[in-house]
Parts: C-alpha cells; sequence; structure tokens
C-alpha cells in the first residue's frame, strides 16, 4: 500500500507565529484517494534540517509533499534542501526565468534580482506551474519514492495540489481502498470507550480504530483497508455495527455531526420544542442550538440569568430558595428549567448553573461544579456534574451535556 508523509518547512511554524493548515489539507486530499499519511515533519529553514527532514519522510512513505520555502529570500532554502537530497546541482530553467519575469511585467512591477532564484530547478527534477505566483513547485522520483515540493502560500499551495499533483497521485496510488467512517460518542471517558471496546483497538487490526477527543466528544475513527473501494467499504460498515453494538446510546451520531444538530433533528421529527435558562454557560446553549440551520422549528426562547435578581424577575425563581441553598444548586437549577419552561410554554427547558471560575469558588462548591436540570412532562431531571480544565472548557462541557442529556431523554 502506497503511504505519504508531509514535511512542513518554515521558522514561522516552528515559532508559532503562522498555525501550518496545509499538512491537514494534503492529509485530507490524500487519504481521499486512498493514500494514509503515516509522519509529518515541521522543520526551520536550514538546508541540513531540510535534508534530514526528506530522508525521515523517504523512509516512512511513498510519497513526500512537502510545504514552504520556495520564495526568494535568503531564508528560502527548500529547493536548495531538495536538491541535496537528491545528489543533484541546481540548473536554471530560462523558460522558468521567463515566465517570472513575464509575472512582474503584466503587473508593471519591476522583478527583484532575487526572484532569479526561483527559476532553479534541480537537475532531473521537473518544475510545476504556479498560475497565482512566482515560486514553481518541484516534483521528482527517487529510489521509487515521488518527492513534492509546494508554495506555503495555502491558496499558491492548493492550486498547484490540484492542478498538477493530484492527478499523478491518483495513477500513483493505483488501486488500493481506504475507506473512513467516524461514530462520534458521549457520556463517558476515553478511558472507558476503550475498555468497553476493548480488542476492537489493538494496533494492527484491519479495520483499524483510532480514537480522538474534544470537549468530551469522542470521535471512533474506522479505517478499512482492502484492494478495491466496495471490499473496504463492507468492513468498515461491519465494524461500525460491532461498535454501535457495544457503546449502545454512547453513540450519538457519525462523521461531523454535532450534539446540537441531533438533537435539533430529534426535536423537529417529534414536533417538539425546546427553551434553556443559563446562567454559568452564558448563552453557550442558544448558540449550539441556534447554529443549526432550521432551529426555529423547535428553538423558541432563551435567557441568560447570570444574577440572582435576574433569576427572580425573568424566571419566577424564589428569593428565598437561592438564599436558602444557593445559586449554584440542584433547587435553583430545577427551577430555573421549570420557570423558563412555563414562560415560553415549550416541551422541554433546560436550566444551567455553576461555577465556570477562575473566581467564586467555596470549599463546598468548587470551580467546575454545574447543575443541569431538564423539564418535562414526565418531570424535572437533574444531574450534577464536576468539570475540570479552564473556564471556556467549563462552560462548553456543561452546554454538551445538557445537549447530551435531552438527546437521551428524546430517545426515549
Amino acid at each position: 500500500m502506497r503511504k505519504a508523509s508531509i514535511v512542513s518547512i518554515g521558522n514561522e511554524l516552528l515559532s508559532g507565529q503562522t498555525v501550518s493548515t496545509n499538512a491537514s489539507y494534503l492529509s485530507e486530499r490524500l487519504l481521499s484517494i486512498s493514500i494514509p499519511v503515516v509522519s509529518a515533519y515541521t522543520v526551520g529553514d536550514d538546508i541540513d534540517s531540510i535534508v534530514q527532514a526528506l530522508e525521515l519522510a523517504s523512509g516512512d512513505a511513498d510519497v513526500v509533499l512537502v510545504t514552504g520555502g520556495l520564495g526568494p529570500t535568503d531564508d528560502d532554502l527548500t529547493r536548495q534542501g531538495f536538491a541535496n537530497f537528491l545528489g543533484a546541482e541546481l540548473q536554471l530553467k530560462t523558460d522558468l526565468l521567463d515566465k517570472i519575469q513575464n509575472f512582474f511585467a503584466k503587473r508593471n512591477l519591476q522583478m527583484s534580482d532575487k526572484n532569479k532564484i526561483q527559476a532553479y530547478i534541480p537537475a532531473g527534477a521537473k518544475p510545476l506551474a504556479n498560475p497565482l505566483g512566482t515560486a514553481p513547485g518541484i516534483m521528482a522520483e527517487a529510489k521509487d519514492k515521488l518527492i513534492v515540493a509546494l508554495p506555503g502560500v495555502p491558496s499558491e499551495m492548493k492550486r498547484m495540489f490540484a492542478e498538477s499533483v493530484f492527478p499523478e497521485l491518483q495513477r500513483f496510488a493505483g488501486t488500493q481502498a481506504v475507506v473512513v467512517r467516524k461514530l462520534r460518542c458521549f457520556g463517558t471517558g476515553e478511558s472507558n470507550i476503550a475498555e468497553l471496546l476493548g480488542p476492537l483497538m489493538q494496533r494492527g487490526r484491519n479495520p483499524l480504530v483510532n480514537c480522538t477527543v474534544e470537549y468530551g466528544v469522542i470521535t471512533l475513527h474506522i479505517i478499512a483497508t482492502a484492494e478495491d473501494k466496495n471490499k473496504a467499504r463492507q468492513m468498515a460498515e461491519k465494524e461500525e455495527k460491532s461498535l454501535r453494538n457495544t457503546l449502545g446510546e454512547l453513540v450519538y451520531g457519525t462523521e461531523e455531526q454535532t450534539l446540537a444538530e441531533v438533537v435539533g433533528e430529534k426535536l423537529a421529527r417529534q414536533k417538539m420544542t425546546i427553551a434553556v435558562a443559563e446562567s454559568c454557560t452564558g448563552g453557550t446553549l442558544a448558540k449550539l442550538l441556534t447554529d443549526i440551520p432550521g432551529a426555529s422549528r423547535y428553538f423558541t426562547h432563551g435567557w441568560v440569568t447570570y444574577s440572582n435578581t435576574a433569576k427572580t424577575t425573568e424566571l419566577g425563581v424564589p428569593a428565598d430558595l437561592i438564599e436558602k441553598y444557593g445559586a449554584v444548586s440542584e433547587q435553583v437549577a430545577q427551577a430555573m428549567a421549570r420557570g423558563a419552561r412555563k414562560k415560553a410554554r415549550t416541551d422541554f427547558a433546560i436550566g444551567i448553573t455553576g461555577i465556570a471560575g477562575p473566581a467564586g469558588a467555596t470549599e463546598q462548591k468548587p470551580i467546575g461544579l454545574v447543575y443541569i436540570s431538564v423539564d418535562s412532562d414526565n418531570g424535572c431531571d437533574t444531574k450534577r456534574c464536576l468539570f475540570s480544565h479552564d473556564r471556556r472548557f467549563i462552560r462548553l462541557r456543561a452546554a454538551q451535556t445538557a445537549l447530551n442529556v435531552l438527546r437521551l431523554k428524546l430517545n426515549i
């Protein structure tokens, strides 16, 4: 099976001044033609480092895609590193020089002498046209490996890749097939998922099951490899069924589905409505719900009752209830949900109150303590949560958890 490695070049990437989006774009495009990326390297503008990265990448994979370092300045050293890796001399291509000169002439600009370096290509390599800029790409085959250098500017890289590289890679990939399916889970930790799945997550399996986590959402990546697309798809579907049988209601969706999207679909299908009353989440839950196109079918009202006064005047939460139990309590969360549902006249209402931090905690009520209540005709259910991490994480995790509580109610 053909495999790929990506090399990103530039001091600005190492210093954190620039975030490289090229690697993720190339990984996605490669996987679409069943060439998985098995490694990625980021190095600075140094010839020896570039050569070393190319040696490592070519040792990992059959295809090496390099981005960055093809500009005209003294710190753009990719072409020199490429030439050293190939053991070849840089040669001036007069046709390339003419194109670069014309690029400036058409814009009534004076070309700097430094731009001339962009017309030099390692002997035996093929230049790749750059219709958007002055930096041509470089393609070469060495030791049965395909090595390609692309500009670092994302727009130039994408255009060159689509026009000059992708068709070549499609031929290079042959008939191999990789199919990836995603299952989205919520309601437990990564370690518990791994324990539930057991041998299904062992390395070396086909299909392979990988796991990523973001704000409590666990995504299982099912990667099936076969000699043709149809067989790989069947393998992935069979594995997905097995994972669903094991995980049950922990699975909420597939591919890029969000909890808000799934909950919205369920509410719309069941012709139900929802209102929310938020304190510590500051409108995060309402935003997640209304980010979905067509949310007006089911979302009617939202309150951000941050102060105790707002809770009493807007939602009818008794002041003595807050005085007795505190604003962050099960009793107040329930009163918020009931008050919101009564005022909005909806099928469901969610009340959230908690301490997002970094201040406001007590020994009895630490940072991350959140109460989530969901009120409906079947009563008011409350979930006590204790989240870790920072303020942003706590707020988003609380809103996601509220959506999941509602999702499980809608499953009944």
